[in-house]
């Protein structure tokens, strides 16, 4: 094996380690899955109401435990969350089912947007797509999904995101538009 080649493999176990490393902290600190009140919701903005669901002050999200995803950092307008392709997210082919990758993307690009949103707002998907750029399977232990947004108006939000293993290759992007709600009023 050559020096460079080493290298790149010594790179990926490090990624890999790390991201192992960030996903047991998070789920150390993560409630049971479970649906928060709306008067536990309507005070906080959307960064308020993520930083919550980290904290464990809130409980964390349903579809993350069914799908094996976990959330892995919010910023204002970004968001990392980090999934297992297991097998049972396989597709008759033997990779993992474009459904997983595009709930898993669907999550982070449409909390990116969640993230700036005021006290009190809320935003349904209007539109997602996704390009598959390579097959993926349960060889790679851990994919992450970064979201970010494009532009988060008072009525639209657009925003963007990359599925990446930690060997760095892309395996999907996807891009959403979202409507921004007033669920109060």
């Amino acid at each position: 094996m050559s020096t460079a080649t080493h290298r790149l493999h010594d790179e990926i176990a490090a990624t890999l380690a790390r991201w192992e490393e960030d996903e047991a902290r998070v789920r150390a600190r993560l409630a049971a899955p479970g649906i928060a009140q709306p008067e536990q919701l309507m005070q906080r903005t959307g960064l308020q109401m993520f930083e919550a669901i980290g904290a464990g002050d809130l409980p964390s999200v349903p579809i993350g435990a069914t799908m094996d995803f976990w959330p892995i950092e919010f910023e204002f307008g970004r968001t990392v969350f980090q999934g297992r392709p297991s097998a049972r997210f396989l597709n008759p082919m033997g990779t993992i089912h474009g459904g997983w990758i595009a709930t898993l993307l669907d999550t982070c690009v449409g909390c990116a947007i969640h993230t700036t949103l005021p006290a009190g707002k809320g935003y349904t998907t209007a539109e997602l797509k996704i390009s598959y750029v390579r097959a993926l399977t349960p060889k790679v232990p851990l994919v992450r999904a970064e979201g970010r947004i494009i532009n988060a108006g008072r009525q639209v939000g657009f925003a963007e995101g990359r599925l990446v293993g930690p060997d760095g290759k892309l395996y999907a992007h996807a891009t959403t538009t979202c409507v921004v709600l007033n669920p109060g009023g």
